[in-house]
C-alpha cells in the first residue's frame, strides 16, 4: 500500500468521493457507490471501496450512540447487510449482491436518520436471490408482532439478511457454497424463538412469561428413500437434544410432541409411496424421542408426504447434488408444545 503523501491523482480522486459520499451520508442521503469489480485492481480502488464500508458502519454507529439500541430490529437489519456486503466484497463477489447488500443497509439508515416511523419490515431478495426454506421464513415472520419480538429482533432481523444471503450463494454456486448460510440463518432462527420465549422472564427473579410464538420445532433429516434410525443424518439428532435442553433450561413443561413426516419430491415411485415413506420416518423419530424419556402417549402424528417442500432445488444438476439439495424436505419436523 502506498503511503497517503504519496498517492496517484486516481487515487485522490478515489478517496475524495468516498469521502464525499460518507459526507452526503450523514446529511441522510444513500450514496455509497462501490467501484465496478472490473476496476477493483489496484490498493487505491480496493481502499477508496473500504472507505465507503467504513462511512455506513460509522452511520450504523451514531445511530447507537444517539440512542437506537444494537438490538432493535431495523439497526441490526442494517448492521446485518453490510456485514453480508462486505463478506462477499471481500470473497470478490463479481455480482451485483455486495453493492445491493449495501444498499439495501443504507436505506435503513437513511430512515432511522430522518426519524421515518414506522419503518417497513420487508426483506427483499436482492440481486434475484434464490427464496430457500420455506419453512425458516415463515418461523421467522411468526415471531414479527408478538411480546417476545422485543427480545428477539437482533436474530430475527440477521435471520432474514441471512436467509437473502443464502439465496444469492445458491444462485451463483449451487447448493453446496449456500448451505453454510442456511445453517447460520437456522441457528439464528432457534436463538430468536429462544429469546422470544424467555423474554418475559426479568434477570431478577419469575415473571409471567410472554406468550411463546410457537412450538419449539426440531428436524430430524434423513437420506434419500430411507427412514431408519441409521438413515438418520446424525447431525440432525442435534437439533431434537437442543431442544430438550432448551425446555429444561427454561423449566417449561412439555404439554406433547407433534411428529411431522416428510419426504422429497422425487416421484419415481408415486405420491403414495412417499406418504408411506413419511409415515416411516415418523415412526422411526417416534421411538428416538421415547428413548430420550417422552411418553409415547404424548405424542401424535401428521403425515404430509411430499406435498410440503421447504426446499425446490429447481435447475439443480447432477442427480447426486439434487439430492442432496432436497435434503431438507426428508425430515420429520418435531413439534414441542409448550404449556403456558
Amino acid at each position: 500500500m502506498k503511503s497517503p503523501h504519496t498517492r496517484s491523482p486516481l487515487s485522490r480522486a478515489l478517496l475524495a468521493a468516498a469521502v464525499l459520499s460518507a459526507v452526503a451520508g450523514t446529511a441522510g442521503a444513500q450514496q455509497t457507490r462501490l467501484l465496478p469489480q472490473e476496476k477493483r485492481i489496484t490498493d487505491e480502488a480496493i481502499h477508496a471501496d473500504l472507505q465507503g464500508y467504513d462511512a455506513t458502519q460509522g452511520r450504523i454507529q451514531a445511530l447507537n450512540d444517539a440512542g437506537r439500541p444494537v438490538r432493535d430490529y431495523h439497526l441490526s437489519k442494517a448492521q446485518c447487510w453490510l456485514d453480508v456486503s462486505f463478506h462477499e466484497y471481500t470473497r470478490n463477489d463479481r455480482s451485483a449482491f455486495p453493492q445491493e447488500a449495501l444498499t439495501e443497509s443504507e436505506k435503513l439508515i437513511v430512515d432511522m436518520e430522518n426519524g421515518i416511523s414506522p419503518i417497513p419490515t420487508d426483506t427483499p431478495l436482492v440481486n434475484g436471490a434464490k427464496y430457500l426454506r420455506d419453512d425458516l421464513w415463515q418461523r421467522l415472520k411468526a415471531i414479527h408482532g408478538t411480546p417476545g419480538f422485543a427480545c428477539a429482533q437482533q436474530a430475527v432481523a440477521c435471520g432474514e439478511v441471512e436467509l437473502v444471503h443464502a439465496g444469492n450463494e445458491f444462485n451463483q454456486q449451487q447448493w453446496r457454497h449456500s448451505k453454510p448460510y442456511i445453517q447460520i440463518a437456522e441457528d439464528l432462527v432457534n436463538d430468536a424463538e429462544a429469546m422470544a420465549r424467555q423474554c418475559g422472564v426479568a434477570a431478577e427473579g419469575p415473571a409471567p412469561a410472554a406468550p411463546a410464538p410457537g412450538p419449539l420445532i426440531a428436524n430430524v433429516l434423513f437420506e434419500f428413500d430411507r427412514d431408519g434410525y441409521r438413515d438418520i443424518r446424525t447431525y440432525s439428532l442435534d437439533s431434537i437434544d437442543r431442544a430438550l435442553a432448551t425446555i429444561a433450561e427454561e423449566r417449561r413443561t412439555l404439554a406433547g410432541v407433534t411428529l411431522v413426516g416428510h419426504a422429497d419430491r422425487m416421484q419415481g415411485r408415486g405420491f403414495d409411496y412417499n406418504q408411506g415413506l413419511s409415515q416411516r420416518r415418523a415412526q422411526t423419530v417416534r421411538e428416538l424421542l421415547v428413548g430420550r424419556g417422552i411418553d409415547p402417549a404424548s405424542i401424535g402424528y401428521e403425515y404430509r408426504g411430499d406435498t410440503e417442500q421447504v426446499q425446490q432445488c429447481d435447475g439443480v444438476k447432477p442427480r447426486a447434488a439434487l439430492l442432496e439439495c432436497l435434503l431438507p424436505n426428508r425430515r420429520v419436523e418435531v413439534r414441542f408444545d409448550l404449556a403456558d
